[in-house]
């Protein structure tokens, strides 16, 4: 296996799997495309052959203007699951009927199955958790599934089972779901996260973020702008005169202002909750009893 230093592959995880298969590893060094030319041909095969054709294609990335956004009902343009069609569709022409001429009129397949290399079939049940994460703890399942950074994961299979002891498997980034083993190894179920968000709470929390990282982004260019020294011209070894006067008053505004949102982020209001208030105040009709309940 050559790996061209991609992290996903140096992962201990797939490096243990290398062992276990009794495979050969080698960790390329960067910027080496030629160590695996079979691949990057593949790869700009696809480009010119496929890609190139496909609507909107460019030959080099152009930057979109920053306040146009695209247009997703462009006629012209493909939706993932065509760009998918598509892809799949190429795969199976370049592997069933295209013949390259460095296989002698062969197409990919027929050179595939005419190789004398012996292969060895590995069961599908051996294979799964090779590629899979194990954080090495032991855990308990309960009437809620069984718990993993401060998440439940529950699955069907999980009923009548309370009590027992489990290890987790998850895949990297695929946080949706994991496998649930017993302490040996053996795999018994899959887990999928309980009390998912809806679609329409992921599309208004990506849109709360996309504004958080766009305000902070902002922040951090006024920021540098702000910290950004300049110095006056010397025509005589001088020490530097710096430019840009503040006042006194700007100045202990500025800090003040930035005191007060440190201690911000410090403060605890729900440490010591408000107590009651007084029995001749007027009170909302909805939180009477609630407050009575609260005196008592």
């Amino acid at each position: 296996m050559r790996v061209d230093r991609g992290r996903d592959f140096l992962s201990k995880t797939v490096l243990g799997a290398f062992g276990v298969l009794n495979s050969k590893f080698e960790d390329l060094p960067a910027y080496s495309p030629h160590l695996k030319g079979t691949v990057e041909n593949l790869n700009r095969c696809a480009d010119r052959m496929l890609f190139a054709v496909l609507p909107g294609y460019t030959l080099t990335p152009k930057p979109r203007p920053a306040k146009k956004k695209p247009d997703l009902d462009d006629p012209v343009s493909l939706t993932f699951a065509e760009f998918t069609a598509e892809i799949l569709e190429w795969a199976r022409w370049w592997n069933t009927e295209h013949r390259p001429a460095g296989l002698n009129g062969r197409t990919p397949v027929e050179a595939w199955q005419a190789d004398p290399t012996p292969l060895s079939d590995i069961p599908e049940a051996a294979l799964w958790g090779l590629m899979l994460e194990d954080d090495g703890r032991v855990r308990k399942l309960s009437s809620h599934g069984v718990r993993w950074r401060g998440r439940d994961y529950l699955g069907a299979w999980m009923a009548g089972q309370a009590g027992r002891h489990v290890r987790i498997r998850h895949m990297p980034h695929h946080d949706h779901e994991i496998e649930v083993c017993d302490p040996a190894g053996r795999h018994l179920g899959t887990a999928h996260l309980a009390d998912a968000a809806t679609p329409e709470q992921l599309d208004e929390l990506r849109r709360t973020r996309a504004v958080r990282a766009r305000r902070l982004r902002e922040e951090a260019k006024k920021a540098a702008a702000l910290r950004r020294q300049r110095f006056a011209p010397a025509t005589a070894p001088t020490p530097a005169q710096r430019l840009g006067a503040v006042t006194a008053a700007e100045a202990d505004r500025e800090l003040d202002a930035a005191a007060d949102s440190d201690m911000a982020a410090l403060a605890l209001p729900d440490l010591i909750p408000p107590a009651p208030p007084p029995d001749d105040w007027n009170t909302p009709a909805s939180l009477r009893h609630a407050v009575r309940e609260e005196k008592r």
